[in-house]
């Protein structure tokens, strides 16, 4: 039985569901899900990537916690750059600050629509780290060694943000506290959280969930879940 059928089985749409875990989240109505799978982007795909279905929230999911404290947190920008720098929380927040909506997919198949994010463009912080034309790929580097490998392309993407806030409020420690990456155009396991280091390479090195099974690109409308 589908997840979504098991879930509407249990309690009406709209209302909270306790998940495995112990976790609540609550699904978008029926009616909110058509109507997103009838609606095209700019680029003339439907708003909800095939096998997607909707939650009102995004969802935590789990991952190795880095310290949510703003005043340790620090980001290293570096690699194939001719600026390298690091930037504290302070720095972070006198940059550009951008209010972003966007849609959000994840891998385990729940999409949310019309998030709202805080942050700071990537694209800025690479103008002032100025890549060398032999940059081909950005890692973004996080807690625990955990790493994920976008083309640089659309690691600079005018909608890819280094996070500071989600719906207004600072980053809850399980999505990420206090900063990670969005990307929303490819399944959200790519938006590192609890981030700590953006770094910019000359050749693809797939990071933990690549090397584990996950598909190296992860674009969710070719459905590229696993490799």
């Amino acid at each position: 039985m589908g997840r979504r059928r098991f879930l509407r089985g249990a309690l009406a749409a709209g209302t909270a569901v306790v998940a495995l875990g112990g976790a609540t989240y609550v699904l978008a109505s029926e009616e909110d899900e058509k109507r997103a799978r009838a609606t095209l982007r700019p680029d003339g795909r439907p708003r909800l990537p095939p096998n997607q279905y909707l939650l009102k929230r995004i969802r935590p999911m789990g991952g190795s916690e880095g310290d949510p404290s703003p005043g340790a947190w620090r980001l290293k920008v570096y690699g194939e750059v001719e600026a390298p720098f690091t930037i504290d929380f302070k720095e972070l927040l006198a940059m550009t600050q951008v209010e972003q909506i966007c849609d959000v997919h994840c891998v385990t198949k729940w999409t949310c629509l019309d998030s709202k994010w805080t942050g700071v463009k990537l694209a800025e912080l690479a103008a002032r780290a100025k890549p060398k034309p032999s940059a081909r790929h950005v890692i973004f580097e996080a807690a625990e060694g955990y790493t994920s490998n976008v083309p640089i392309r659309e690691a600079l993407a005018p909608n890819v943000l280094i996070a500071h806030k989600y719906e207004g409020q600072p980053l809850a420690r399980a999505h990420g506290a206090p900063v990670r990456a969005v990307v929303p155009d490819l399944y959200f396991w790519k938006s590192a959280k609890w981030l700590t280091g953006i770094r910019f390479v000359t050749a693809d090195k797939p990071g933990y969930w690549e090397t584990r099974g996950y598909h190296n690109h992860a674009d969710p409308w070719k459905e590229e879940r696993y490799g």
